[in-house]
């Protein structure tokens, strides 16, 4: 099976046939070799030859199981052999790493969340690959073949070549080298996303978006940006990989962004922005709020907000317009069957989702956003789903399976 437009070239077409009877495998197995040639719309022979490859690399195994309608005896059908081959999956945050030991089924092996301070006397790329090593090191008795590293951060990135050329909260970082750097130093295929690109591509795998064929995922927290699947397939997934609204000027005489420009909407709607904005209202003579010598979170305005604090409730609000502004935009240009709401936010969701939604239905096409869902994601970017994502989608277009084979 070669996609429209693919290059003809025979390591290409190999690598897009084993991604494809890969994915097919674990999307429908156990299945039988002749139901397999005919969803991936290649010879029995060919599939024959792939098949052989995957099970002398314990890549898939054969099982017996019992046709649908069928009384006699089981068939002999293909699984995915996922025990014993290990990746790590990784991603940074404001102050911590999380690290994560998991299968080729994206089962979790071992999870832990290390310290990962603004400020240290070694470069950030120094500590990330301590932190790894030592990880390795305590968890030595578990692994068994790694294949594989993915991380996952926010930031300005280039994710084709694993560099990340600037982070907020991280000041140090310059064009980081991290791709390579990690490559080099565990001879291991490395994969570097933004955060909010994996967290869409995992949503896009195993959440709330599996099936469609186009979504806009918008993601409001300590940074604000878009994800977008177009044709089932993530935006500029191999390049600068995330729609970069948190860097869309919508006040020009705002608060400076670490990305060097003025009134960023990442400067209004972060959550940093918004506990902000929170505390210097309750320094000025307001209505009586629940907010009063409470310990300040998003949790605690989310909660002030669905009691019915007026303060709280307009903070939201007046969030969800801006953003809601912005994914107009979105709509408009992509058409996406789905709008979903990655947010700590979403604890006020009937507060949030609507005045997202009538910016959208008021300033986008009738035609795109009258029957336009907007949900909230499945997951939330914590943890390492969204580095198993990477990895997965690694594994269906065959370029990591391709290693795996060449050993």
């Amino acid at each position: 099976m070669i996609p429209d437009g693919q290059p003809g070239h025979i390591d290409q077409i190999k690598q897009t046939n084993v991604g494809a009877v890969y994915r097919l495998i674990d999307q429908f197995g156990p299945i039988s070799r002749i139901e397999l040639s005919k969803k991936a719309q290649l010879a029995p022979a060919s599939i024959t030859k792939i098949v052989r490859e995957l099970l002398q690399a314990h890549l898939v195994l054969e099982t017996e199981f019992q046709d649908p309608g069928s009384r006699g005896r089981p068939a002999i059908g293909l699984a995915l052999d996922t025990q014993a081959w290990h990746y790590l999956s990784a991603r940074i945050s404001l102050g911590s790493i999380t690290l994560g030991l998991r299968d080729l089924s994206s089962k979790l092996v071992v999870e832990e969340v290390l310290p990962l301070p603004e400020q240290a006397p070694q470069p950030l790329l120094k500590r990330i690959i301590s932190e790894i090593d030592q990880f390795f090191i305590r968890h030595q008795r578990k692994l068994e073949r790694l294949t594989a590293i993915a991380i996952t951060l926010p930031g300005m990135i280039d994710a084709r070549r694993g560099i990340v050329h600037r982070m907020p909260f991280y000041h140090d970082v310059f064009d980081m080298p991290l791709g390579d750097t990690l490559c080099a130093h565990t001879g291991l295929p490395v994969y570097v996303q933004h955060d909010i690109g994996a967290w869409t591509l995992a949503e896009s795998l195993y959440g709330a978006s599996r099936g469609c064929k186009n979504v806009v995922q918008v993601v409001i927290d300590h940074n604000v940006g878009v994800g977008v699947i177009t044709s089932g397939r993530v935006l500029h997934a191999g390049s600068s990989s995330v729609a970069e609204i948190g860097h869309t000027q919508v006040d020009p005489y705002g608060k400076r962004c670490y990305c060097g420009n003025h009134g960023c909407l990442e400067t209004v709607a972060s959550t940093d922005s918004i506990l902000e904005l929170v505390r210097q209202r309750l320094t000025v003579p307001v209505p009586a709020s629940l907010l009063h010598g409470v310990s300040l979170t998003i949790e605690a305005v989310c909660d002030a907000a669905n009691r019915g604090d007026q303060l709280a409730r307009d903070v939201i609000i007046s969030v969800g317009q801006s953003v809601g502004r912005i994914l107009a935009i979105m709509v408009n240009l992509f058409n996406p069957e789905k709008v979903l709401i990655g947010s700590p936010l979403n604890l006020s969701q009937d507060i949030l989702h609507p005045a997202i939604m009538s910016c959208i239905q008021q300033q986008s096409l009738p035609a795109y956003s009258e029957n336009i869902k907007l949900e909230s994601t499945q997951f939330y970017n914590q943890g390492t789903m969204p580095g198993a994502a990477l990895v997965k989608d690694a594994l269906y277009s065959g370029s990591l399976i391709i290693k795996l084979l060449q050993g």
